[in-house]
């Protein structure tokens, strides 16, 4: 999985602490737990941009991932402070493509890099649908 070689259009950092209940017995923090941690992340960076997945779910719009990647490059262990880079390198139309770095504070290296495909989806038929206009206007005009 390799992270574009481009300039991003949105870079949104988002801080989190990994919490003692999401490690396993080797006292890493277990690897289902990253796409949460790339969710909540995710979720901040809309709320950045003066929006809500409540909103967009209110106006009838539904955003599943249809595509996830993980490369796992070193253990985050309990009580460390990670640093949750988002990407997002085009401007979405059906779906939105964000990619994830995430870093801790005590590291110089990074952890692990991400990338998570979502479509824009009509609540009611469920079928994909174009962007809404207000989201592109609000990701474009939000500096990160």
């Amino acid at each position: 999985m390799m992270i574009p070689d481009k300039e991003p259009l949105v870079r949104y950092f988002h801080q989190l602490r990994s919490r003692y209940g999401e490690t396993d017995k080797m006292g890493y923090v277990y690897y289902g737990r990253y796409l949460e941690y790339f969710e909540t992340a995710r979720t901040e960076m809309i709320r950045s941009f003066g929006l809500s997945y409540r909103e967009l779910e209110e106006h009838g719009i539904m955003l599943p991932v249809i595509h996830s990647e993980i490369v796992y490059k070193e253990p985050i262990f309990y009580d460390e402070l990670m640093e949750i880079e988002v990407l997002v390198f085009d401007v979405p139309s059906v779906r939105l493509d964000t990619f994830y770095r995430i870093w801790t504070a005590d590291r110089s290296r990074m952890h692990t890099l991400g990338r998570v495909t979502l479509v824009f989806t009509d609540l009611n038929t469920r079928r994909p649908i174009r962007c809404p206009k207000n989201f592109i206007d609000a990701m474009m005009n939000t500096s990160h």
